[in-house]
């Protein structure tokens, strides 16, 4: 930094406001620009594309500077903020031609991935979240939660397969990837979580564990998070792929810091009536909330009256989805790109607000666990479908509808315009429309919206008489005000239209004074009011002597009078006057909207829900959906059921429904075989997004459903080497089997894709062969197991609520179809020679792969695969075994003994290891009396 003594008093003010800004990009306003200087300048040029000038460009050491025009604010913030920058904006605070000294300027906020508010910064259609997380010291995990390191979760899988080896290298990659977060937290422990939006005021707060919190922030997708300095080794790398992590000091996650912050700003002495007892595990939650209150307090510097209100959250009232499942089933955006377009959300979007949107994206990323809820919702839909002629008009009254929720929130900090004011208007206006429709329903959803609506009808109308039709953007020259609405502007603006009609009588005035017929009284905003005169006018000498020259042009003069001057400065100051009462009008109507804040929220909160609820009936008439029945008991019968997404994509009646049945008859545990692109994949995806969208109140694809309320959805459906984290494709996919096996219950539904297909053969059939057995024995929740091994359809003749299903596929001189039909069965073939042509193989390699098969089948190869399922159906606890008598070896001489016997006809050459090990363990079991087939 300059010395002090150097540095004119502007830039002193810059400094300061710098060193306050705390290491954001300053955006200093200057007159009609924003500059940044020295490094900030650097910054904002490569990300903004702008040009790098100096200041003081003459003196020894030049300052660097950058600037762009003060309109240009809101597009070029979201520019940096998007490219990772935190940005101050450091406003002038007073009119510069009134200022006796300096223009006074301050820090108006700092804006931040999670803090960002304005229009131009925020995808209409998704939530931005700040979170807060607050981790505890303590080392103790809720009561009921299954403790346990997500890294050690493996350990299920390998004990429940006779600890076989998963692969050294596989271990020591979890080891790296996983080792600060174990380090840091070797037992479960206390997390506060809290987030909000801004933009909305919506603001969220709940306790849970530091093994849930990564299901949480994926449930939530933040921005931005905010965290303890102390623990920042306990977040790897990886996460910040995904959000912002802000680290911010320990004492203002403090408990009584934030209780005070928090109690201060809902102008409470008590959060109990918010839902929270601040004695029990709850205070971590609010730790975090006051936090996050504490950062928006700080970066924002105006008011906050719009969050008026901390809500629970509490976990055991919705449908647990965890991170990998979420990922796995591309229910908000798909899983190679993270876009929105073709994810489940996307795909039943039909929501006519970006309310609406925001709000089912809520819906599906928290599907519901009450049955009455959930029964309510469809209650609402269903009636909505019956009234499609009012359904319409209602449909065509969202088009006047604005985004309340957001504009509300910034009207209550003073940043909003006189174009959202009239929105607002507009919006209240339709209000009347809605409630009409609501109280004339008869679910009881529907009427419950309908007195929450509470009408604004003197302000809607105030509203309308105040703002002219179609406002510009740009409100800063005037001009917005309706006629009629304040006698004093309309004053003000006759002057100023007065004053066309005194031009015209001076020029008249002037012409007939000097003899100058085509002398001209004009107006330009650059330089004023003048007398045009031609120059012959000049050269024949009649102009008056009290004529003042002020320019001379190539055919003209210009030329002011005492007379003009006074009409001047009269005319200017009424301009001046009707711009200052205009926004005196504006500043008085934006207090008396935020004063109605939480009438507008609630009114936002209605027609949301009633977009949301619309949107879904429309889907569901459209699309031929049906209403599921939902009971308590853990079962499923979901007849021709379709792919949410594929179904609409595909050409009407392309797609091939299926049924999807878990019951004491058809069992829970459905081995699911065939060749890869039959369909195996899309069929359990299907299943479990029926089953989640059967949740969030909506009705599904399919002919007729009945549905089990399901505690939590797990997916193990695909994965890539995640190398951030320092995992192998195989570890995770044991790290997340391991997790449904920890945490699925028999509520629970469990959908399994190739397990094990990341290892050998063998390791990959003993561990699909445990996890299947496992989930048979002791889970017994419904679960859809799609596989390549057909040495696990034994299961089926083993454990009873085991069946075999398979995708049909139809063979016809050397080419395969395939139908996308499953039935009951196991498949006979795996058709993988014929995929791989299908898929565009070189043919001679195809050709070669066909004669090596032929030759295998011909030497029946295939009787090692005989012997791997008599093994593993030798091995299975569950099998009736008969017990074989002793044979003990004679002490008066070596008798025939049967292992005897079989070593000698063995051929040792020929067995491979595998089928050696089996025969040991056999011989094993004979010699010490164990019972054997």
């Amino acid at each position: 930094m300059t010395n002090d003594v150097e540095l004119t008093p502007m830039m002193k003010q810059y400094y300061a406001a710098k060193e306050a800004s705390k290491g954001a990009i300053l955006l200093f306003r200057m007159g009609d620009f924003y500059e940044m200087f020295n490094e900030d300048a650097y910054k904002a040029a490569k990300t903004l594309n702008i040009t790098v000038t100096t200041r003081d460009r003459n003196k020894e050491n030049p300052m660097p500077m950058a600037g762009f025009p003060w309109q240009h604010l809101e597009s070029y913030m979201a520019r940096l903020v998007a490219a990772g920058h935190r940005v101050a904006v450091c406003d002038q605070m007073e009119d510069p031609k009134k200022a006796k000294t300096i223009v006074k300027r301050e820090i108006t906020r700092i804006v931040t991935p999670g803090t960002m508010m304005d229009e131009s910064m925020l995808d209409p259609r998704s939530c931005n979240y700040l979170a807060s997380i607050f981790v505890s010291e303590s080392r103790q995990g809720h009561k009921g939660r299954k403790s346990g390191r997500r890294v050690s979760s493996v350990s299920l899988v390998t004990e429940s397969v006779g600890a076989l080896d998963v692969g050294t290298s596989e271990n020591s990659s979890l080891a790296v990837g996983e080792r600060d977060v174990a380090s840091c937290f070797e037992n479960d422990c206390y997390v506060g979580l809290a987030w909000v939006e801004l933009s909305t005021g919506r603001f969220f707060a709940t306790t849970t564990t530091f093994d849930d919190l990564f299901d949480s922030l994926a449930r939530i997708s933040p921005s931005e998070c905010l965290i303890q300095e102390e623990v920042r080794r306990a977040f790897p790398e990886w996460i910040l792929e995904r959000t912002t992590l802000t680290q911010r000091p320990g004492w203002v996650f403090s408990r009584q810091t934030a209780l005070d912050t928090l109690l201060k700003h809902f102008g409470l002495t008590t959060l109990e009536g918010f839902g929270f007892d601040s004695s029990s595990s709850d205070v971590y939650a609010l730790q975090a909330a006051g936090a996050a209150l504490d950062y928006i307090l700080e970066t924002q510097k105006q008011s906050l009256d719009f969050i008026d209100v901390l809500s629970p959250y509490r976990s055991e009232q919705y449908l647990e989805i965890d991170e990998s499942t979420r990922r796995s089933l591309e229910i908000v955006q798909t899983y190679r790109d993270g876009r929105r377009d073709g994810s489940l959300l996307a795909t039943i979007d039909r929501c006519s607000t970006a309310m609406g949107s925001r709000l089912l994206s809520d819906w599906i990323a928290c599907p519901l666990k009450d049955r009455r809820k959930i029964e309510l919702r469809q209650d609402a839909i269903e009636e909505l479908i019956s009234r499609s002629e009012d359904v319409g008009k209602i449909r065509d009254s969202f088009r006047s509808v604005s985004d309340l929720e957001r504009l509300i929130s910034r009207i209550v900090q003073e940043r909003g315009t006189p174009r959202e004011l009239a929105s607002i208007g507009k919006t209240l206006q339709c209000l009347p429309q809605f409630k009409e429709f609501l109280e004339g329903s008869t679910s009881a959803l529907l009427q419950t919206l309908g007195r929450r609506l509470t009408l604004q009808t003197e302000l809607c109308c105030e509203l309308d008489r105040a703002f002219q039709e179609n406002l510009s953007l740009n409100y800063r020259d005037g001009g917005f005000v309706k006629g009629g609405y304040s006698k004093e502007l309309d004053d003000l603006h006759d002057k100023e239209k007065g004053g066309k009609l005194w031009m015209a009588e001076y020029q008249a005035k002037e012409m007939a004074r000097t003899g100058i017929p085509n002398l001209r009284v004009s107006y330009t905003s650059v330089f004023g009011y003048y007398i045009e005169c031609t120059k012959s006018a000049v050269s024949s000498g009649k102009i008056p002597e009290d004529y003042e020259r002020k320019q001379t042009l190539k055919n003209a003069e210009r030329y002011t009078t005492p007379e003009l001057k006074k009409f001047a400065q009269e005319a200017l100051e009424a301009k001046e006057k009707a711009l200052e009462l205009e926004m005196e009008i504006f500043a008085t109507l934006q207090r008396k909207v935020a004063a109605e804040c939480a009438a507008i929220q609630r009114a936002a909160q209605v027609l949301a829900h009633l977009d949301v609820l619309i949107a879904l009936a429309v889907l569901a008439s459209t699309s031929n959906y049906c209403r599921p029945q939902m009971v308590d008991e853990p079962i499923l019968t979901i007849s021709e059921g379709r792919h949410p997404s594929l179904d609409l994509n595909c050409a009407s009646g392309e797609f091939v429904p299926n049924d999807s049945v878990c019951s004491e008859e058809k069992g829970f545990l459905h081995l699911i075989t065939g060749p890869n692109m039959a369909g195996k994949s899309t069929y359990i995806r299907q299943t479990a997004l029926l089953v989640l969208l059967a949740q969030i109140g909506s009705f599904i694809p399919a002919k007729e459903a009945t549905i089990g309320i399901v505690d939590r959805i797990f997916a193990r459906v695909g994965a890539a080497d995640e190398l951030t984290r320092g995992q192998s494709t195989f570890m995770v996919e044991m790290i997340e089997t391991a997790r449904i096996l920890n945490n699925a219950t028999r509520s629970s539904l469990v959908i399994l894709d190739e397990i094990g297909r990341g290892t050998s053969t063998y390791d990959g059939v003993a561990l699909a062969w445990a996890i299947a057995e496992h989930i048979a024995k002791k889970i017994q929740c419904r679960t859809f197991f799609a596989t390549h091994y057909h040495e696990l359809t034994d299961l089926a003749d083993i454990y009873p609520g085991v069946t075999n299903l398979n995708v049909v596929v139809r063979e016809w001189r050397d080419e395969i179809a395939f139908l996308h039909k499953i039935e009951e069965g196991a498949a006979d073939k795996s058709y993988g020679v014929h995929v791989a042509k299908l898929a565009g193989v070189p043919k001679e390699v195809v050709v070669r792969a066909q004669e090596i098969l032929a030759g295998l089948e011909d030497k029946q190869v295939t009787a090692t695969t005989d012997l791997l399922r008599q093994a593993l159906r030798e091995l299975s606890t569950n099998k009736k075994q008969k017990k074989e008598p002793v044979i003990q070896f004679s002490l008066l001489g070596p008798d025939n003994h049967p292992v005897v016997e079989e070593l000698r006809k063995l051929k040792i050459e020929e067995l491979s290891p595998m089928e050696a090990l089996l025969i040991l363990e056999r011989w094993k079991k004979i010699v010490d009396g164990a019972p054997t087939e």
